[in-house]
């Protein structure tokens, strides 16, 4: 069954319930190995969720970004990993294919590639010189017209699904000129590797390794957007982020509800549930859930109803969505696991692994300075 062929968003949202469920138990193996979880990215395939928010004249679905966003919770529930490397293709093709960004031809090509074979793309845009691309730095990586396309050379990291992705779309600097150009770039084209170098404690089967191109040949066409360094358009796409954490954050709260009403101590009679700061604790999880679902929810709904002047003027409250979620997020662990007590520090135990990945939204775009600065000039 395909997702694509289901009518309804409660039914898609089932069946994907129902393909994670591997999901959290790989996530413990592949978090302790430090390994890519190919498994689910194939099971995502077999059911067509990369091809879901392809316009639907390019054999997707066009679902809505609140639609995306709840199935990305959901796969963050299972696998916070997973959900944070699959939600870049899923946001970045949304984002291309409402915004006619490509040469219609060019997006075509890779949107059957996405329908048919379960292609998977992202952006390569972060480097070691110029840290986070929303800081506006200029990339090191540069791009050198031949007289038959561009010869690129460069390294890139925090390259997210780096292991098994088909197109990398390459920020680089035009050289001779002032101009950034987004560069598509296939696996398979001469000069194309990728450095293993992922190390982090959180996150770790995102397998976001450095992408490195050596003197790597693209057609002139392969250029598929010039940009500006630091100018950023508002992006309802990049909800993903919060949506996978909190979905991270819903996976704490459901443990640790669970070990506050089964773990009863010889000490006591009933379970831990019945004591007053636990159920403080239990209450003050569900509040930042509910609040975070609110505020998720509500901006992704205001950028599906609105046009082009309100999605426009929404940067600062797409940023503060993030911010709010992630943080509350990074609290909601918190609080599961001071109800679970020293056990959440054990190697077997989930929590630790929810603590270390939650922690990873910090870090992720926009950052929460810029949002604050931005909601003070608002």
């Amino acid at each position: 069954m395909k997702l694509t062929d289901l009518k309804t968003s409660e039914k898609r949202a089932d069946l994907l319930r129902e393909t994670v469920k591997p999901f959290t138990e790989r996530a413990e193996q592949h978090d302790a190995n430090g390994t890519f979880p190919y498994e689910n990215f194939q099971e995502l395939k077999a059911i067509g969720y990369p091809a879901l928010t392809l316009p639907e004249k390019h054999g997707g679905l066009g679902i809505t970004l609140t639609e995306m966003l709840q199935l990305q919770e959901i796969i963050g529930k299972a696998d916070g990993s997973t959900a944070l490397s699959i939600g870049w293709h899923m946001g970045i093709l949304k984002h291309l294919g409402e915004n006619n960004i490509w040469n219609t031809e060019k997006f075509a090509t890779v949107a059957r590639d996405v329908v048919v074979d379960g292609a998977l793309l992202n952006n390569a845009a972060s480097e070691p010189a110029t840290g986070s691309p929303t800081r506006g730095g200029k990339p090191e990586t540069y791009a050198k017209a031949d007289g038959q396309g561009w010869i690129i050379n460069g390294r890139k990291t925090f390259t997210t699904l780096a292991p098994i992705l088909d197109y990398f779309v390459v920020s680089a600097s035009i050289d001779g000129t002032d101009e950034v150009g987004n560069f598509l770039i296939k696996r398979e084209y001469s000069g194309v590797s990728v450095d293993e170098t992922w190390d982090s404690i959180a996150m770790r089967g995102t397998g976001s390794h450095d992408l490195v191109l050596e003197n790597v040949h693209v057609a002139e066409d392969d250029l598929v957007e010039r940009i500006t360094p630091g100018i950023k358009q508002a992006a309802g796409w990049l909800l993903h982020i919060p949506a996978c954490y909190l979905g991270i954050a819903l996976a704490a709260q459901d443990y640790a509800n669970q070990f506050a009403r089964s773990y009863s101590p010889n000490s006591i009679s009933g379970t831990i549930s019945d004591f007053p700061n636990v159920k403080q604790k239990m209450g003050e999880m569900e509040l930042a859930v509910l609040e975070s679902k609110h505020f998720l929810y509500s901006v992704a709904r205001k950028w599906d109803e609105g046009d082009t002047n309100i999605r426009q003027s929404m940067g600062p409250e797409l940023g503060a969505a993030k911010l709010s979620v992630v943080n509350k997020a990074i609290h909601i662990v918190d609080l599961a696991m001071r109800i679970v007590g020293a056990r959440s520090l054990s190697e077997k135990n989930p929590l630790q692994r929810y603590y270390r990945d939650v922690r990873a939204g910090l870090h992720n775009p926009p950052m929460d300075d810029m949002t604050i600065m931005n909601l003070a000039g608002k």
